[in-house]
């Protein structure tokens, strides 16, 4: 499908139609490098197109895994000027005719982290196994009242906003932060909350309080690149909010959103819209675990 073709599709369907506009769950390969152990997050290579930036969750390296759609390894980078505390979402943006990747800090299972950072790199533009990506900017920031756990980011670049959402709030809550703040620690502004999210069951509950638990807490997002669509991404299922030309984003989460739900993960966290916005991809943090890929199609 041409690039073209894909984003006036997704800024033309409606959203009570929007999840059935997408293809059902293709198997897109398996993602077995040791490299990638807990894959926490995944995002479109801006500067590469077809390929993937994967990052791992705490207690790994600070390292960023270049991948093939269906995670064959391309080449892994070291970063320079950041630590891995508990990395969970990546995301990819273009600003200034300059290629970015913003890695997500934010994991707090605990609760306890005061002090949150956001790690901005920008993308190398020929691909070296081994090689060294270092820091192009710094966002720290903490919650506005009290620590909360976060997997899921997106980057809006045209409104110079990162959005994150909690994990374990009921609803979701949604909030800003500046792209590129002034110095100092930044505070997040909560936005919105996040209807339509469904909870489990009574029955769900009973069969396994564990997973049945957590299994639709929010563990990651992405938006599309044309910046009218955010997928937010459960255990289960794929949540589409979708921005009128416009609107903002706690005007356009107001409505409910549609549901795409997908084969069952082991621990489903990774997401990302092709550069094209004509595909997504999920996977999981278990290796080795397949990769989905879903497709926009016409009616």
């Amino acid at each position: 499908m041409r690039a073209t073709t894909a984003l006036l599709l997704l800024s033309l369907l409606a959203p009570a139609a929007y999840g059935v506009s997408w293809s059902q769950a293709e198997y897109a390969g398996t993602l077995t490098d040791p490299d990638l152990d807990e894959v926490s997050g995944l995002a479109a290579s801006r500067a590469h197109p077809g390929l993937y930036w994967a990052v791992n969750d705490s207690g790994n390296p600070a390292r960023l895994v270049l991948l093939k759609p269906d995670g064959t390894r391309v080449a892994s980078y070291s970063t320079v000027g950041a630590e891995n505390t508990d990395w969970e979402d990546i995301d990819s943006f273009e600003l200034d005719g300059k290629r970015y990747l913003l890695v997500a800090d934010t994991g707090d299972n605990g609760g306890i982290r005061t002090d949150l950072s956001l790690l901005v790199f920008e993308e190398p533009r020929t691909i070296k196994d081994g090689g060294e990506m270092p820091l192009a900017w710094k966002i720290e920031f903490r919650w506005p009242d009290g620590a909360r756990d976060c997997e899921a980011s997106a980057v809006d670049p045209v409104n110079g906003d990162v959005l994150l959402i909690s994990k374990k709030r009921v609803p979701p809550e949604l909030f800003r932060l500046p792209l590129r703040p002034s110095t100092g620690v930044q505070v997040a502004e909560k936005i919105a909350t996040l209807p339509g999210i469904a909870q489990p069951s009574e029955q769900e509950l009973e069969k396994n309080p564990v997973y049945g638990r957590y299994r639709s807490q929010i563990s990651g997002a992405d938006l599309s690149p044309n910046g009218r669509v955010l997928a937010v991404m459960n255990y289960h299922s794929i949540y589409f909010y979708i921005r009128a030309p416009g609107q903002s984003w706690p005007a356009a989460t107001q409505r409910p959103p549609s549901q795409l739900r997908f084969p069952w993960l082991p621990q489903a966290e990774a997401i990302a819209f092709s550069t094209d916005g004509s595909t997504l991809l999920i996977g999981s943090e278990q290796r080795p675990t397949p990769l989905l890929r879903f497709r926009v199609v016409s009616k």
